[in-house]
């Protein structure tokens, strides 16, 4: 907001204005609820995720961790609350919207186009290839397959572009689906436990990987290894029993009395 535009608002107008207009937060979670059965898998949960944070949220199982994600990208809707994202309610939207107004949602198990190379599984992803249409009047040109390129040699998979992906390993599979998120240039970008089963070296990798795309975008990542949680984090968020349990650097909850009972200690 400029000098001069403030000058004619209001003190009493500044002071109304939502936290998500006032600070630089890409996702504003407010008083999130959701209930299965009567069991409430998250419960009046609020959080903030800033611009170009790389967030990580732990907790034991069952703590509401995945449910949240699932909130988020609007596959569960919520019993209450509601999701802002830049703005928007993201509650109010289908899944296709939030991923069309920028958010990116990768599951635990890799899901890639096994059956089509590395190189067709980027291009697939471009925004322009969704819809039939798009697809039918898709001309591949010098620009697309130099962007391709571009993000194979960021997912580690350069020398891997003209391989079928049902070929790759599970921590390539991982690189790869990655990418074809970044392919769509989310705002957001929401990983499941994105190093489960890679070997220590393909750890490093994906953590360098992370804190890259993490310049330019929000990231939040869910994960259990506090190693590489210590690694990556800008902040981490700690949750049990669907609610906000801890939260701060990777050092500060791990010295919560709470987080090692209910958590770090087993």
């Amino acid at each position: 907001m400029s000098a001069q535009l403030a000058m004619h608002v209001p003190n009493h107008a500044l002071s109304s204005m939502t936290p998500s207009q006032t600070r630089d937060n890409v996702l504003q979670v407010e008083h999130l609820t959701v209930s299965f059965d009567g069991f409430k898998a998250v419960n009046d949960l609020s959080l903030t995720v800033e611009r170009n944070e790389l967030r990580v949220i732990i907790g034991p199982n069952g703590a509401g961790k995945t449910t949240l994600l699932d909130m988020i990208c609007g596959k569960t809707r919520p019993t209450a609350g509601r999701v802002l994202f830049e703005g928007r309610d993201l509650t109010r939207m289908s899944e296709y919207q939030i991923v069309r107004a920028g958010v990116g949602r990768k599951f635990q198990t890799p899901s890639v186009y096994e059956d089509l190379t590395v190189f067709e599984n980027l291009e697939i992803s471009l925004p322009r290839m969704h819809g039939l249409f798009q697809s039918l009047v898709f001309r591949r040109s010098s620009a697309i397959v130099e962007r391709v390129k571009a993000m194979a040699a960021q997912i580690f998979l350069s020398e891997r572009l003209g391989h079928r992906a049902g070929l790759l390993s599970h921590g390539q599979k991982q690189w790869l689906e990655i990418g074809m998120l970044l392919m769509q240039e989310p705002t957001l970008l929401l990983l499941d436990e994105p190093v489960a089963g890679m070997s220590p070296r393909e750890r490093e990798q994906t953590g360098d990987l992370l804190s890259r795309i993490a310049t330019g975008r929000s990231v939040v990542v869910i994960e259990h290894d506090m190693d590489f949680v210590k690694r990556i984090a800008h902040r981490v968020t700690v949750l049990h029993q669907g609610k906000l349990l801890s939260e701060g650097s990777a050092a500060q909850v791990q010295a919560d009395p709470r987080v090692i009972d209910v958590y770090l200690g087993h």
